[in-house]
C-alpha cells in the first residue's frame, strides 16, 4: 500500500507542474483547475501515507485503541481541502464566463491525455486497495481526476471545432460540481465515525434482536455501537440474564462474541451481565431499593471481552 501511494505522489506533484505550466501558456482555467485538483490530490496522497504509518503503530497505554482513527482523520482532511478547492474553481469559472478569453485548445488536448492516462493508471492502482476509508478518499480524488481531464480532451476538441470559449469556463464548473459531489459522501462516513454514530450498514434494532434471541439472554438494554477505524467496529451493552454462576455464563457470553463477529463483524466488545432489570438514564442505575438488596446480598457481575 505504502508503495503503490509513494509512486502515486511522485507522479502527481510531476503533473501538477505540467498542468500548471500549460493552463499559463494555453490561457486555460480548465487546465489551471486540473493543476489545483491534482494538488490536492498531492496533499492526499501525503495525508494517507502519513495515516497509513500511523496505523502500523501499535496501543500504548495513553493510545489504548492505538491510532485506527488517524487514516478517517486524513480522509476527512482531504474531503474538506476539496470542497474549498471546488469553491474556488467555480469562483472563477463563473468570472471567466462573463468574461472569456482565448485558449489554446491543442495545448489543453495534450496534457489531459497525458493526465488521463496517469491517473488512470493510479486510480486502477488504488482501487486494489480501496477497502479503507482512507484510501478510498484518495482513489476518489484519482477517479475523479481522471473523469474531469477526460472532459477537458473533449472540452479542448469543441473549441477546437466551434471556437467556442465559454466551453472552457463551463467545464471548470462541471469539474467543481464533480469534486463536491465526490467529496461530501467522505465527508459523511468519515464525520459519522469521529462522531462515534452507528457504523454505516449496522442498525442496533438488528443487533438488540439478534442477540436477544440467543439462549439464555433475557434482555439488552443500554447497547452503544461505534466505530475505532474504517473497518472496526467496538459495542457496549448491558445483558441481563438468569441469577446464574459465571461459569454457566461464560457460555452466553461465547455466544455472544460469536454472533457479533460472525454476523456483524464487530470483534471488540465491553458486555456486562445483570439478572435484575436496571433504569436507563445518563447510562444504567439500578433502581434504590435494589441497590440496597445487593449491597446485602452481592452485586451483579460483569463481563468483559476483547
Amino acid at each position: 500500500m505504502q508503495r503503490v501511494l509513494r509512486l502515486s505522489l511522485i507522479a502527481t506533484i510531476g503533473y501538477v507542474v505540467l498542468t500548471l505550466l500549460a493552463g499559463l501558456r494555453a490561457h486555460s482555467l480548465a487546465l489551471m483547475s486540473e493543476a489545483g485538483h491534482n494538488a490536492s490530490d498531492a496533499l492526499a496522497i501525503v495525508l494517507s501515507f502519513v495515516a497509513v504509518w500511523f496505523q502500523t503503530r501499535p496501543a500504548t497505554e495513553q493510545k489504548t485503541f492505538g491510532y485506527q482513527r488517524a487514516g478517517v482523520l486524513a480522509a476527512f482532511l482531504n474531503a474538506v481541502t476539496l470542497i474549498g478547492i471546488a469553491v474556488w474553481i467555480a469562483w472563477d469559472a463563473v468570472e471567466r464566463l462573463s468574461r472569456p478569453e482565448a485558449v489554446e485548445p491543442r495545448t489543453m488536448i495534450y496534457v489531459a491525455a497525458a493526465g488521463v492516462v496517469m491517473n488512470g493508471a493510479i486510480a486502477a492502482a488504488l482501487w486494489k486497495v480501496s477497502h479503507d476509508v482512507n484510501i478510498r478518499s484518495v482513489f476518489i480524488h484519482m477517479l475523479g481526476d481522471t473523469l474531469s481531464t477526460a472532459a477537458v480532451i473533449a472540452g479542448g476538441a469543441a473549441i477546437l471545432i466551434t471556437g467556442a470559449t465559454w466551453v472552457d469556463p463551463a467545464l471548470s464548473l462541471a469539474i467543481a460540481a464533480l469534486i463536491l459531489w465526490s467529496s461530501a459522501g467522505i465527508v459523511r462516513e468519515t464525520l459519522n465515525i469521529l462522531l462515534e454514530g452507528t457504523p454505516r450498514g449496522l442498525s442496533l434494532g438488528d443487533i438488540r434482536e439478534t442477540l436477544e434471541n440467543i439462549d439464555g439472554v433475557e434482555d439488552v438494554h443500554d447497547l452503544h455501537v461505534w466505530s475505532l477505524g474504517s473497518h472496526s467496529h467496538a459495542l457496549a451493552s448491558h445483558v441481563t440474564i438468569a441469577d446464574i454462576p459465571p461459569s454457566e455464563s461464560n457460555r452466553i457470553l461465547d455466544r455472544i462474541n460469536e454472533v457479533l463477529r460472525e454476523k456483524f463483524r464487530i470483534h471488540h466488545t465491553t458486555l456486562q451481565f445483570e439478572h435484575v432489570v436496571c433504569e436507563t438514564a445518563h447510562g444504567c442505575l439500578i433502581s434504590v431499593e435494589e441497590e440496597q438488596h445487593h449491597h446485602a446480598h452481592g452485586h451483579p457481575h460483569g463481563h468483559h471481552a476483547h
